[in-house]
């Protein structure tokens, strides 16, 4: 199973997600794609398997993941104060992945409904999420 976890600025939630996914679910591989360097060594300091930077390895790996894991910048072309290329949000959107967003009213992006909730409790979501789809393959 491919877990990609991708993430942007300074990678601080992405970083979270890897730290709970590797210490609930560790015998899974997560690759850890940043928009930047920054984003991409603070996702392998936190125990990712592998790491990539930029445009190419997000729409590389974005065709035979089969989770998706950030932010939901991670869909809209050049958020994350531009990182997020147009590209970028294409292949996340058209991969056969699941994905799972985490819902972070910034970027211009507000998802009606969702409630303000401390970054921590969305990663925990996201791993409870992550461990039903595992479960369920």
């Amino acid at each position: 199973m491919k877990i990609l976890v991708i993430d942007g600025q300074g990678g601080k939630i992405g970083k979270m997600v890897v730290e709970r996914l590797k210490a609930t679910i560790p015998q899974y591989e997560l690759i850890a794609i940043g928009t930047n360097s920054i984003a991409t060594a603070a996702m392998l300091k936190s125990g990712a398997d592998f790491g990539a930077t930029g445009e190419n390895p997000v729409i590389r790996n974005c065709e035979d993941a089969d989770i998706i894991i950030g932010p939901i910048g991670i869909i809209t072309a050049n958020s994350f104060l531009g990182e997020v290329t147009p590209k970028m949000a294409l292949a996340v959107g058209d991969s056969k992945a699941k994905k799972i967003l985490i819902p972070i009213n910034k970027c211009n992006v507000t998802v009606a409904g969702v409630q303000e909730m401390p970054y921590s409790d969305f990663i925990q979501l996201v791993v409870e999420e992550v461990e039903r789809t595992v479960i369920e393959r």
